[in-house]
């Protein structure tokens, strides 16, 4: 039986360029389930609007992150990401959220889980969702956690406080393996496409293939109706390739198309969530976006400006650039993904309660 919570404990925080409402995992019900259909009364859905909770009518903020102490060596603390879906009554596990990491180490400090520095605070990260490690690293002056901040990252307004996030061990993180189909490229549904899985799994294929240039705008795509079925076609097919199974219902693996840079950078994207279009890219689709351009013979390696002097790939997406390093060990048979390394910005928007709407 559903739990009878009439109130919660909650903290609303950005993390790089998503919203989500932070938890601690003693306050929420033990059942998954029970779990589960608290969150969407908490968030609102299934409602296009979501006018009756605290989520945002849109994917990248109606997210939960479900935080612990942690038991796993190595780590300080456990972080459970709960993509929450807006139109149906719907809370999936099945991928990490990069960008509300950002806003874990803070939380973690907020709510007592960790003793933070003088200056500094480092907290390791155990990404549950996919039993990854990250490190987090953020300003904590005095002891405690600095929001302001002059670092800007794009399709977030204003600056805030710099978040150092390094990764170790994301490659196949849902899938099991860099290149779940064991291939650099497949042909699926007559496109040549690139299946990898360094932290998100991704279906990248070029735009051109499915009839755009890559420059459009996120509304430009979403009037698109013949590209938004042939991607959830596609991805379709690429997740029981990838070993996924059935994803329809799914909010994994993303779709991204590349075309060449045209800002400056070293690949231009636009990237479906599933099929919705992306207002940027995710932390962890753009780590593995990434990836893919160091491989031979992956899609978007021949388009792609790589920069020869070991500075971070600036990946285009709609609101501006992402910048990410990626260190691969392409030696390796098959290649062997030795860290990547990325800064994000996050703050504290909003510390109270959270009624959820009755049953």
């Amino acid at each position: 039986m559903e739990s009878t919570h009439s109130e919660l404990r909650c903290m609303l925080m950005r993390g790089g360029t998503s919203k989500g409402a932070f938890f601690l995992a003693g306050d929420l019900p033990r059942d998954p389930a029970e779990r589960d259909a608290l969150l969407l009364r908490v968030m609102g859905s299934p409602d296009p609007r979501q006018i009756d909770g605290l989520g945002g009518a849109h994917p990248l903020t109606s997210k939960v992150a479900v935080v612990a102490p942690s038991a796993e060596p190595g780590a300080d603390v456990d972080y459970l990401f709960l993509q929450v879906a807006v139109e149906e009554a719907a809370v999936s596990d099945r991928q990490n959220c990069g960008n509300l990491l950002a806003a874990v180490g803070p939380f973690a400090v907020e709510r007592g889980l960790v003793t933070p520095g003088a200056e500094h605070t480092r907290v390791r990260v155990h990404m549950v969702n996919s039993g990854s490690l990250a490190t987090v690293a953020f300003p904590t002056p005095g002891g405690r956690v600095d929001y302001a901040g002059s670092t800007a990252i794009d399709g977030v307004p204003g600056g805030a406080a710099p978040v150092r996030i390094g990764f170790a061990d994301t490659e196949g993180s849902a899938c099991g393996a860099l290149l779940p189909t064991g291939r650099t490229t497949d042909v699926i549904e007559g496109t040549t496409v690139t299946c990898i899985d360094n932290g998100m799994p991704v279906v990248l294929a070029d735009a051109r293939d499915l009839g755009i240039t890559g420059y459009e705008s996120p509304a430009e795509l979403a009037a698109d109706v013949e590209l938004l079925e042939r991607v959830q076609v596609l991805r379709r097919a690429a997740g029981k390739a990838m070993g996924l199974g059935e994803v329809t219902g799914t909010s994994i693996p993303k779709t991204t198309l590349v075309a060449p840079p045209r800002d400056g950078g070293t690949i231009s994207t636009r990237t479906f969530i599933p099929v919705r279009p992306h207002a940027s890219i995710g932390v962890l689709g753009a780590v593995t976006v990434a990836t893919a351009l160091l491989l031979d013979g992956a899609v978007g390696r021949e388009m792609a400006h790589l920069p020869d002097d070991g500075t971070p790939m600036a990946i285009e997406h709609p609101a501006g650039r992402f910048e990410v390093a990626v260190d691969l060990d392409t030696t390796a048979v098959p290649p062997r993904v030795r860290g990547a390394a990325l800064v994000r910005t996050a703050r504290k928007l909003f510390d109270g309660t959270a009624f959820p709407r009755p049953r």
